[in-house]
């Protein structure tokens, strides 16, 4: 909408140039040459400024942009001698043309030399005329004006269209970053447990029957580090959620109590923004962990104080590690990189008396704190200054012509008059600069300003009876449109305009001089509105940028934590199960005990494996390797398999990518849950489609459902995100099959 906005007013605002300029044509003598010859070098400046020049596409540094420029100079120099003074406010369109073409420094030299000759060769056009000071200052003043409303409005629809851009390319780069972080915790804290899972229990197979004291050692370690690990998936998964502070004090209190470790919980109950909130939760159930993990506290008490600017919450206990150690593993790290990147502090101590504490400081609203990863502007976007510094300087210009053309155009004007228009000019420009130009305005203020406004437009006018003594109505027309509530801020805006051309009318003006207080105070207003509303969006894009990178980052952590839950959660509850079963079994019946650590074995290798696959599907997949990779898993299994791939080397990448994923998926679910014998991949496409199949025989026919967790889900988002399609279900042939379909764009 903000670039459909900004097109609509840059067209009235250069429409109403341009008509104001065939207006002068028309005064100055209406002959049919004049009229046909004028409208044609009207239309052309026209399409070269919005065809061209205001064209977000457009590259402004190209050959054709430079013979543009070229033209809308002979369209603005070459019909001087024939239009005369009428043909002066065209300057305004290669001024502001040429700010968007030159390049550097240069183009300020041209835009200040284009606004120096404009007025001098109005002066030589008017030199049989009476020449003032003040006629040469208005030329050169409007000049300036005109030439920054047009760079203004040409330019901000391409700045606006680049932040769009910018903010989805933050949002995907902060993805990549927590993609990173999703695979580095999840190697650091599964990645040796499974590894180490799957040594000792290969050790401990061995040693039941002639070391059984020794296996049994073997196992008690094998049952904690699964417990452990079990605990790091859940810890995991959850701190990729929002938490709720309120349930995680619950859940420490009854805990703690069935640990039987003596609690007093002391909470505030202190209004926090969402992320302090979760980091708060975050770190409660840590520490609670922690607590139950590594120690043997008998006594526990946990205090969350805040204040109207910071929130604190101390875990202090009873069983400090013998030695002051206060290691725990990639834990505690995580919570101060969490904790620190909203402004907050985190501690972690042994004190003298035996006790160990874990503090932590955040603040209540962490304002300017991004997603852990997601980098942030070094500082703010030239948009955004530069829409301040314009909307300035055209204020203040407009601010300072109300005061000049009563000077020229007003011999006899009184010095009072005079004083008058320029106290008023200069209240208008503080009023917009100072409360019309911001976002959010009390109603109370709002209307504040708008009755100054009114007093400064009109008083001037009617106390002199002259309405060039209005100063700029259009400002008081734009600040109705920004502040005034909807529906009744576009009546305002009209009945302001129309009113203005009322009161020319009845102070004696000419017709064409009421179409032309009408056409000046709609462009004044709607300048006003377009760069006072575009800034707000300027700023309202930039902000917009972390919000949207913060909800892409949230939705890859719920995906993270539904993914780690369904392959991992299942694997470690089984291998904790299995040990306990295995240790009571170990002295009774060895045998026994040997099966159930081969069932252990296998999916402790199957979880290790599923660890590296997660973490690699949160890299971007090539196809190749992973058909390579498919081939060589499947044949280890002794699996034969056939694999036919149509060239794919012409296919996008989004599609390769999201195919590789199909595939590994696809081949993950074949070796967990079937005995399959044989297994066909197959990948062919077209102009207007690619399809791929897996098929495997290793699905019992009474089997009517698959085991898949998320997986099929997960996959099937992905293929409809490109419009395509996924299935997987048994066919008649009693096999399983996986079938994936994109389209391909012409």
């Amino acid at each position: 909408m903000s670039r459909r906005l900004a097109y609509v007013v840059i067209s009235v605002v250069f429409a109403n140039y341009l008509g104001n300029a065939f207006l002068y044509v028309l005064q100055a003598g209406a002959t049919p040459a004049r009229i046909v010859g004028s409208l044609a070098c009207l239309l052309s400046i026209g399409y070269l400024q919005l065809g061209v020049f205001s064209r977000p596409s457009a590259n402004l540094r190209s050959p054709t942009a430079h013979l543009a420029l070229g033209a809308m100079a002979l369209l603005v120099f070459v019909p001087v001698p024939f239009f005369g003074y009428a043909w002066g406010g065209m300057a305004g369109f290669l001024a502001g043309s040429a700010l968007l073409v030159l390049p550097g420094r240069v183009r300020w030299f041209v835009f200040g030399g284009l606004a120096l000759t404009n007025a001098t060769i109005n002066a030589v056009i008017r030199a049989g005329d009476r020449i003032t000071v003040g006629v040469l200052a208005y030329v050169a003043v409007s000049s300036v004006v005109a030439g920054l409303v047009v760079y203004g409005l040409s330019r901000l629809p391409s700045l606006v269209k680049e932040l769009e851009t910018a903010r989805s390319e933050l949002a995907g780069l902060a993805v990549s970053h927590e993609r990173l972080r999703f695979a580095r915790d999840l190697h650091d804290l599964l990645g040796f447990s499974l590894s180490a899972i799957t040594l000792k229990v290969e050790l401990a197979r061995k040693m039941i029957g002639a070391h059984t004291d020794r296996a049994l050692r073997e196992l008690a370690e094998i049952l904690g580090i699964a417990r452990e690990a079990l605990t790091d998936v859940r810890a995991v998964a959850s701190s990729y959620r929002e938490l709720s502070l309120t349930d995680e004090i619950e859940s420490a209190r009854s805990v703690l109590t069935a640990a039987g470790v003596a609690t007093t919980i002391d909470a505030d109950d202190t209004e926090l923004s969402p992320r302090s909130r979760t980091v708060l939760a975050t770190i409660l159930r840590e520490g609670v962990t922690n607590l139950l993990r590594h120690s043997q506290a008998t006594r526990c008490s946990i205090t969350i104080s805040g204040t109207d600017h910071d929130v604190s919450i101390d875990i202090v206990n009873d069983g400090a590690p013998a030695g002051g150690s206060t290691g725990r593993g990639s834990g505690l790290t995580n919570l101060a990189t969490r904790t620190t990147a909203i402004g907050g502090s985190l501690l972690a101590q042994t004190s003298s008396d035996g006790t160990y504490r874990l503090h932590a400081e955040v603040p209540v609203n962490p304002a300017h704190a991004e997603p852990s990863g997601t980098p942030r502007p070094a500082g703010p976007p030239i948009a955004t200054r530069f829409a301040q510094v314009l909307l300035t300087a055209v204020v203040i210009g407009y601010g300072v012509m109300a005061t000049v053309v009563v000077w020229f155009h007003t011999p006899a004007v009184s010095a009072a008059a005079l004083a008058t228009v320029a106290a008023s000019s200069v209240m208008m420009v503080v009023l917009v600069l100072g409360i019309v130009r911001r976002p959010h305005v009390s109603p109370a203020l709002a209307y504040a300003a708008l009755a100054g406004l009114v007093v400064c437009v009109y008083v001037p006018q009617f106390a002199f009876s002259y309405p060039y003594l209005g100063g700029v109505p259009g400002f008081l027309a734009g600040s109705a449109a920004l502040l005034l509530p909807r529906r009744l801020n576009w009546v305002a805006f009209v009945a302001v305009v129309a009113g203005q051309g009322v009161i020319a009318n009845a102070l004696g003006e000419d017709n064409v001089s009421v179409v032309w207080f009408i056409m000046s105070a709609t462009n004044h207003g709607l300048v006003l509105y377009a760069l006072i509303r575009l800034r707000w969006m300027v700023n309202e894009l930039h902000e917009a940028r972390e919000e949207l990178a913060t909800a892409a980052v949230t939705q890859e952590r719920l995906r993270f934590a539904r993914d780690l839950h369904d392959l991992l959660g299942y694997s470690l509850s089984a291998i904790t199960l299995k040990s306990e079963l295995t240790h009571r079994l170990a002295t009774i019946d060895p045998e026994r005990a040997r099966q159930e650590l081969t069932e252990v074995l296998e999916i402790s290798r199957q979880a290790l494996a599923d660890v590296r696959s997660v973490a690699l599907s949160y890299r971007e997949l090539s196809f190749d390797e992973e058909t390579q990779s498919a081939q060589a898993l499947l044949s280890a299994a002794d699996i034969d398999v056939t694999v036919r791939i149509d060239a794919c080397d012409q296919l996008p990448k989004d599609v390769k990518v999201t195919l590789a994923t199909v595939l590994r998926e696809g081949v993950t679910n074949l070796l967990r849950h079937s005995k399959a014998e044989h297994c066909e991949i197959v990948l062919s496409s077209s102009r207007y489609l690619v399809t791929m199949d897996i098929i495997n025989d290793g699905i019992p026919v009474t089997e009517q459902k698959s085991r898949d967790g998320s997986g099929i889900g997960n996959l099937t988002t992905r293929v409809r995100a490109l419009g395509g399609d996924l299935q997987a279900g048994l066919t008649p042939e009693h096999t399983f099959r996986l079938h994936a379909e994109i389209p391909l764009s012409n």
